[in-house]
């Protein structure tokens, strides 16, 4: 993760009082304020490398340099954020000079939607173990989750207007009222989910990082607790710490240890132990015990360390295991069911280590760019191809992209979308047998997709000119733990991205597409999961997940075969399974902060009926639908009317007159093909449809709830949610689409998965100008003819004709 240079946030003042209010009415032309407040790139890099300074100073050499926030709708005088320090209108105060207030932002080095540091991180810990009562309760801590404390979105727009270059006033819009100028940005906090060893209890706590870097001033190093609650009947994720226990626990246990002797393994070495979440099927998996189910499996080989475990299977072993003692609390051998034979296609390492031979014939393809990347990034924040947006990481949901704009020339930063990310996970299994009917597992909810991932330093999973993003979270104990290269970003070439040849001429033009990718993996157990993110130059962004890993397999007796699944080897199965996806979108198309002016309109194609309007019988064209509460939007995809919906703003429109948008167009889908009355819909109603709209709201942030492992309540979180059937006309719109992929495994996705690609894609109507792509590619296009003619195979005539048709 990029270094951060240590930096204050300072707002200069004039020596003289502040202005009153009315010589600041909101009346004026802000319009010249705003041209006031823009500051250079220059000087925002000079600011960066100055000494903080908190006092209040003008600028004698370049004059006064106006910083003023004009928008009551943004931060209220009456109503500012805690921690937000500003400069506020005095009745009593003397009349301002003609260019008005001196404000000068000093770049603070950590923005407000940058993910916890290393530092942070540490505090956070330090804060809440010393708030324990006991030194009992203070041992007993274990850190599920810690993760940045999001601010409210008027504290980003404030930071992005005033603190960080560019410096951006123009983006909060004018309003009555007096002005609230920012001195500098509220702490950052931290929210930490801490399961207690000693009492079975989930807390959730909010410490404020008031005093990270105190020690290195001489000062403690603590934060502040704003708040901590217990939150009762429930369980939180599994910890890795947890399922090393798990496995250590089960191979210890004399009576499995006799189970797996039966089936004639003696080393336990070979031993693999899963633990998985019981999920809730009966009261027994209340969350008043902290629980797993394992899966066993058993390798061949002791002595290699690629040996493919998953290809051996153990059933008729059922275990439950207590998390919190680490004991076994059930133990039944209930059927002696024999070890697969071992598999010689096993396993799926390079093809000498297996006595076989690797292809020869690909040749070396070299991804060159000479000149560089065409992105730029400062921390988190990325600008790429007029595209700009900030870059998060979270535990549970893996990458985030925040704050998206495009930079639409004259028309300046049009915003898109405040938050991007994949925020749940299901995989249900079709087998009615033990132990595949419990195999529901959520992957972010019950695991976390982020405390999965893993480096993406080795290997193949990126090629060109790569910029890596570390992470940072914390263990199970609070020690801080780093993934060095994460998250991924770097440019494609994607192919043709528009053509045309006259065939009256015979010239032709074509341009290439390049795209930008940014990316993590996870593996979670036996199943990696890629999840990407394109940015395209012609406004489009396209999310994709890439299935590959491992199947989890069943056993089978001599002579058995189930109708549930894939016989892949013998003695071998996969069971169909599939795979579901929930990506939360909250959208802010064309809206400045503030601003909730979106709307979700469905649209399908209709046939004509036959009649005087359509004699030849050919005719179809595109309903629009506004969605206008949400129980209205619960909506599922249909691939017969080309069914998408487009998020658009109430106001805004393109040179038309057309409302601009952006629109959501489903990749292949399915629903859930477990019945109605299925035990999975308990914590899984959102599977039930494909599309689900909401009015934002702080905190409705996962589809099933904070807390979906063992949560014995029906229906809690997304479908709890749209029951309160808010107003969608023009509100602030959260997108929750889920898509998934119905898995019947074939031969060949053993012994490892070929890659399975599932999506989306969010395509502008009327954001991003018509004439965007042309005008960059123009660019390459002389570029290129121009060594033509230095090369003779073009003359300048027929090159200025070219030209000349453009």
């Amino acid at each position: 993760m990029a270094s951060h240079t240590k930096q204050a946030a300072v707002c200069c003042a004039p020596t003289s009082p502040p202005p009153s209010s009315s010589a600041l009415n909101p009346q004026k032309d802000y319009q010249s304020a705003d041209k006031q407040a823009l500051i250079s790139r220059e000087t925002a890099s000079a600011l960066v490398n100055a000494t903080p300074d908190w006092s209040m100073t003008t600028s004698a050499k370049e004059g006064p340099i106006a910083i003023v926030n004009p928008s009551v709708a943004i931060v209220k005088p009456d109503g500012v954020s805690p921690g937000l320090a500003i400069l506020q209108s005095d009745a009593g105060a003397a009349k301002p000079s003609s260019k008005g207030i001196v404000s000068v932002p000093f770049p603070q080095s950590i923005h407000p939607l940058d993910p916890l540091t290393p530092a942070e991180i540490a505090v956070a810990v330090a804060t809440v173990r010393a708030a324990g009562a006991t030194p009992e309760v203070r041992d007993g801590m274990r850190f599920v989750e810690i993760v940045l404390n999001e601010p409210d979105k008027h504290i980003i727009a404030l930071a992005d207007a005033y603190f960080f270059p560019p410096f951006q006033p123009s983006i909060l819009h004018s309003g009555k009222g007096g002005p609230v100028i920012p001195k500098q940005l509220p702490p950052r906090q931290a929210k930490l989910i801490v399961y207690n060893k000693l009492t079975n209890e989930t807390s959730v706590w909010i410490v404020e990082l008031t005093e990270v870097y105190a020690a290195a001033r001489g000062g403690h190093h603590r934060g502040k607790v704003i708040s901590s609650e217990v939150i009762s009947d429930v369980q939180p994720a599994i910890d890795a710490m947890e399922y090393a226990g798990c496995e250590a626990t089960v191979k210890a246990f004399p009576p499995f240890v006799d189970a797996m002797k039966r089936r004639g393994v003696n080393d336990m070495e070979l031993v693999m132990v899963d633990a998985w979440c019981v999920g809730y099927y009966k009261e027994e998996d209340a969350p008043s015990r902290r629980l797993a189910r394992p899966l066993i499996f058993c390798r061949t080989e002791s002595d290699c360390p690629m040996e493919n475990g998953y290809a051996r299977p153990v059933e008729g072993i059922n275990v439950l295991v207590d998390l919190q003692h680490m004991k076994i609390i059930e133990f039944e051998d209930s059927k002696l069911i024999p070890l697969p034979p071992p598999d010689p296609l096993r396993n799926y390492t390079a093809a000498e280590t297996r006595g076989g031979v690797d292809r020869s014939d690909v040749k070396p393809l070299h991804i060159i760019q000479s000149e560089g990347p065409s992105f730029r990034v400062n921390g988190f924040a990325v600008e790429w191809q007029k595209w700009n947006f900030r870059i998060g990481f979270t535990p549970r949901e893996g990458l985030v992209i925040y704050s998206v704009a495009y930079n639409d020339g004259s028309l300046g930063r049009r915003s898109i979308a405040h938050r991007l990310s994949f925020v749940e996970m299901v995989v249900p299994y079709g087998d009615p047998k033990e132990p595949h009917y419990r195999k529901n597992a959520f992957d972010a909810g019950e695991d976390g997709l982020g405390k999965n991932a893993h480096s993406l330093k080795r290997g193949c999973d990126c090629l060109g000119h790569i910029k890596y993003f570390d992470v940072h979270f914390t263990n199970f104990t609070g020690g801080v733990e780093t993934i060095e290269n994460c998250v991924c970003l770097h440019e494609e070439d994607f192919g043709v991205l528009w053509k045309h040849q006259d065939w009256r001429t015979g010239l032709s033009e074509v341009r290439r597409s390049r795209r930008l990718v940014i990316s993590f993996f996870c593996t979670v157990a036996n199943y990696e999961y890629g999840f990407f993110w394109y940015f395209y130059q012609d406004g489009k962004i396209e999310a994709e997940v890439k299935l590959t890993g491992i199947l989890s397999l069943g056993a089978l007796r001599p002579g058995e075969v189930r109708k549930h699944g894939t016989v892949i080897a013998p003695g071998l199965y996969a069971p169909v399974h599939q795979h579901f996806f929930v990506a939360r979108l909250n959208m802010a198309v064309d809206c400045r902060p503030g601003e909730a002016l979106n709307q979700v309109v469905e649209v399908d194609v209709k046939v004509e009926e036959p009649g005087p309007s359509n004699v030849h019988n050919n005719a179809f064209y595109a309903e629009e639908r506004i969605l206008q509460s949400e129980l209205q939007a619960v909506r599922d995809c249909n691939p017969l009317t080309a069914r998408h919906w487009i998020v658009r703003n109430t106001r805004t429109v393109n040179r038309t007159g057309q409302l601009t948008g952006y629109k959501l167009v489903p990749g292949s889908n399915c629903l859930p093909l477990a019945g109605p009355d299925a035990k999975l819909f308990r914590r899984a109603e959102f599977l039930r449809h494909n599309l689900w709209v909401t009015q934002y709201k702080s905190g409705e942030r996962f589809p099933a709830g904070e807390f979906p492992n063992q949560n014995p309540r029906t229906g809690e979180g997304l479908a709890s949610w749209v029951s309160q059937d808010r107003k969608l006309e023009e509100a602030d719109i959260v997108l929750w689409y889920v898509f998934g992929v119905t898995h019947v495994p074939r031969l060949e996705d053993w012994p490892v998965m070929p890659v399975e690609r599932i999506g989306f894609m969010l395509m502008c109507l009327s954001i991003v100008s018509p004439m965007g792509s042309l005008i960059v590619h123009l660019l390459w296009t002389c570029h290129q003819m121009l060594k033509l003619i230095a090369n003779g195979q073009m003359g300048q005539r027929q090159a200025c004709r070219v030209l000349h048709m453009h």
